[in-house]
């Protein structure tokens, strides 16, 4: 076998154990699906009237705030998602379960891919149910199934990003509570984007910082895809944040792994 073939091989052993871990203990996936699913039923049920009677342009065809809200909550499904492989690494290396590896013959590359991919799995799932609520409560997209295979797959590329990134938090959090709390603005920063309402209607400051920060040009580009509403230089935008988050995050989490080792 090649060192590649090793790798893929030892790589599949690791996401057993992650997705096995995943199934036992399934409190942290179940956080990631409750969050944004109270946070969609909050802004439609209670606020939404409100709120969409001062949203001028509500998507075309629907005039309905939960059209509006839905994408910017969905894609708070893939941030919250970052809070469990934050956890789930920190936990692997304070437990001792990292210098055990270490001392084993496989692959170095194998423990983070594994904690990645099965926290993609788990996080996609999450998205999948929270896209669900949100039809059963009056989310109305008109997309195309070219246009959904688009939208799932920027969410699967921005899940990709932020799960490197965490993975990195991980290994750098001091304990399991440290490294549950530094993932939280990733968590809340749509709302300080356009999740809820447009950046137009905010104060000149934070308007800036809405129209400039990685998560609106993605809901932008999820909305134009789902509902039809103009998406413009976003998707190249929102790709970009994503290209940009993901070699950050591996760079980062792999350099960490790797000094972890020479101590």
């Amino acid at each position: 076998m090649t060192t590649m073939s090793y790798a893929a091989r030892d790589s599949r052993t690791m996401l057993r154990r992650n997705l096995k871990k995943a199934l036992r203990y399934p409190s942290l996936t179940l956080t990631v699906v409750i969050m944004p699913i109270m946070m969609l039923l909050l802004f439609n049920y209670v606020f939404g009237t409100a709120l969409g009677a001062g949203i001028g342009g509500l998507p075309a065809g629907s005039g309905e705030y939960i059209d509006y809200v839905a994408p910017g909550i969905i894609l708070m499904a893939a941030t919250s998602g970052a809070l469990t492989t934050a956890i789930s690494v920190c936990v692997d290396k304070t437990e001792g379960i990292v210098d055990r590896f270490r001392t084993m013959p496989i692959s170095r590359a194998s423990f983070l891919t594994g904690h990645v991919v099965g926290s993609v799995i788990q996080t996609m799932t999450s998205i999948t149910l929270v896209i669900g609520v949100a039809l059963l409560v009056g989310f109305r997209p008109d997309a195309t199934a070219v246009e959904w295979a688009a939208a799932v797959g920027l969410l699967a590329l921005l899940t990709l990003a932020l799960t490197w990134l965490s993975a990195g938090i991980g290994l750098v959090a001091k304990n399991p509570e440290t490294a549950s709390n530094i993932p939280m603005p990733l968590t809340f920063m749509p709302f300080l984007g356009s999740a809820i309402v447009p950046p137009e209607s905010m104060p000149t400051g934070l308007r800036w910082f809405a129209e400039h920060q990685p998560f609106t040009p993605v809901i932008e580009t999820l909305r134009g895809l789902w509902l039809g509403t103009a998406i413009g230089s976003s998707a190249a935008v929102g790709l970009a944040w994503c290209a940009a988050l993901s070699l950050v995050g591996y760079v980062w989490a792999r350099r960490t792994f790797k000094a972890g080792a020479k101590r």
